[in-house]
């Protein structure tokens, strides 16, 4: 991208895991930047990360931020997207929004870029960042969408507490030492929901990530089923999901049952799959070989295995499916929508 015009860039919620990862993306892939601005909270301001071989000051972000910004990225919470992104709209800023303040606007494009990129043309100033757990399902869906047309998708996550930030994964590590020592797990952090009740999460599965809808769905899975309608363009997918924290530090894994509109061969569902943009098939249950949280940390693709007709209905498949959290699932998908837009500018 070295011969594209430079971009002045902020990042909103520099100071976060997903800013930091953000920060290091941009600088790893060479993004065409002028200028780096980093905002954060005030708390926070003051601070100097790391970028080319110089330290940048972290600003505190306010309405006035965002004057000659061509390109922001924010990642600070839905409150703080809000209160913000009007404004940086007005300065003639293009946002790229990783919370969910956006993402069920209809004048608000939902991208996964290799799903749907041609929605990022749509724009009217803001682009949202699909919830993790729902980007690296659709990125896996797409290729057999496209080939056989799909009619119903059950889901069950299993989610790294990295999705709940860091306190959370310090939870999990201060539980684990304390139940291995002998000791009671005092849980504070987990679930994140309305309630004040929280459980262990090492050595255990929470099956709750966000608050209850009064269906008894948790907001995470109503995610889930809203942004995939959304997403893949078509509202006639019949979508359930049931999410669940794991103590896993980095990477989400889903159980995917899909039910397909025509019939298939298992050979050719697994070759469109592995020549997907974005994904990597391991699948070879001789060996052992399928894909696990602890391969796919680090890495910016996702990746599908267990793959299999199902036994009930010869129209379905089950899948598996991880992919890192932070980074497909919040930072990289952000930064590939970015530079789509230096691209096409």
């Amino acid at each position: 991208m070295s011969n594209q015009k430079l971009f002045n860039v902020a990042v909103v919620g520099a100071t976060g895991a997903v800013g930091e990862q953000i920060i290091r993306l941009l600088e790893e892939r060479n993004f065409p930047i002028k200028e780096l601005i980093l905002l954060s909270s005030a708390r926070s301001a003051g601070v100097k990360l790391p970028f080319k071989g110089q330290d940048v000051v972290v600003q505190e972000a306010t309405p006035e931020s965002f004057q000659g910004v061509d390109i922001a990225l924010f990642s600070a919470g839905g409150d703080v997207t809000k209160a913000l992104a009007p404004h940086a709209v007005q300065a003639g800023t293009i946002c790229i929004d990783n919370t969910s303040a956006y993402r069920m606007d209809p004048e608000t494009p939902l991208v996964v870029p290799e799903v749907n990129v041609e929605k990022i043309n749509e724009h009217k100033g803001i682009i949202a960042n699909p919830n993790c757990s729902t980007i690296q399902m659709v990125a896996t869906l797409k290729p057999l969408y496209d080939r056989y047309g799909i009619s119903r998708v059950i889901v069950s996550t299993y989610q790294a507490v990295s999705g709940a930030g860091a306190k959370a994964i310090n939870e999990m590590l201060r539980q684990s030492k304390e139940v291995l020592e002998g000791n009671d797990a005092k849980p504070d952090i987990l679930p994140v929901g309305s309630l004040p009740v929280k459980h262990q999460i090492a050595f255990n599965a929470i099956p709750q990530i966000d608050k209850f809808h009064e269906n008894g769905f948790t907001n995470e899975e109503m995610k889930m089923i809203l942004e995939t309608k959304k997403i893949m363009g078509d509202e006639s997918i019949e979508v359930t999901a049931t999410c669940v924290r794991i103590p896993v530090v980095y990477g989400h894994s889903e159980s995917v049952y899909v039910e397909l509109k025509e019939d298939f061969d298992i050979e050719e569902v697994k070759t469109l799959l592995a020549n997907a943009p974005g994904i990597v098939l391991v699948d070879n249950p001789k060996e052992q070989q399928y894909p696990l949280a602890t391969d796919a940390a680090g890495k910016l693709e996702t990746f599908v295995g267990r793959v299999r007709r199902d036994l009930s209905n010869p129209r379905a498949l089950n899948m598996w499916i991880v992919s890192d959290n932070l980074l497909k699932g919040a930072a990289w998908n952000a930064v590939q929508i970015a530079e789509y837009i230096a691209i096409e500018q």
